[in-house]
């Protein structure tokens, strides 16, 4: 299956991309996967796209739309894939189709993972980040340190990231609103858009994004 997922930041697509493409056996292919791995590997692409990065300027969507191009053109990716962070306004889901028309593909389904605003903003302004290691992240209402402040793993100082502040939160959904949530109208068009409730257990969104992908 080939297979597109949105939704707003903190709807949870990477917690659900990885899951469903292990469940269908296909690869979890992400932007950032893809800027980080063209990065360390010093492709040509990765070159590019870093000197914009590192100018603080967004990526063009033509180096973006070359990465993921490369990457579904892989072995792996033959019986399938599902695109996580990729299309991510309209012209790259008109360059997405125009590269799978060219292989005689078409998208199966697009799973939009959807949440209410306020609900984005508890999710990712609660976060609270250990500075000693940055995959010990904690929550202040879901997964609360045992010490305020104290990370229980190593002891380390809990932060906010900047990018999770709610000033922050709130602009990446105005972003998210403006460029990509088009998209989703673009692909309704082609009837290919299931919308799937993003609150609850992980294990329940999976199963209704699974039960929208049988339909």
């Amino acid at each position: 299956m080939r297979i597109v997922l949105v939704g707003p930041p903190g709807a949870g697509k990477g917690t659900q991309a990885t899951v469903l493409a292990k469940t269908l056996s296909i690869p979890h292919i992400s932007t950032g996967d893809l800027f980080r791995a063209n990065i360390s590997q010093g492709t040509e692409l990765g070159r590019r796209a870093k000197a914009f990065m590192d100018a603080g300027d967004l990526v063009p969507d033509e180096v973006t739309i070359s990465m993921a191009k490369d990457r579904m053109e892989q072995a792996d990716a033959a019986g399938g894939f599902l695109l996580d962070g990729f299309p991510r306004n309209v012209s790259q889901a008109e360059a997405l189709d125009v590269m799978l028309k060219a292989e005689g593909m078409s998208l199966d389904a697009v799973l939009d993972l959807e949440v209410e605003e306020d609900e984005v903003v508890k999710r990712l302004a609660g976060r609270r980040t250990c500075r000693n290691d940055s995959s010990h992240i904690f929550h202040v209402a879901y997964r609360p340190p045992k010490v305020e402040g104290v990370c229980d793993i190593d002891g380390g100082e809990l932060y906010v990231r900047e990018d999770q502040t709610e000033d922050a939160v709130r602009n990446r959904l105005d972003v998210y609103h403006t460029q990509t949530e088009p998209i989703i109208d673009y692909y309704k068009a082609q009837g290919l858009v299931s919308t799937i409730p993003a609150l609850g257990e992980v294990k329940d969104v999976t199963q209704r994004a699974m039960d929208a992908l049988k339909k």
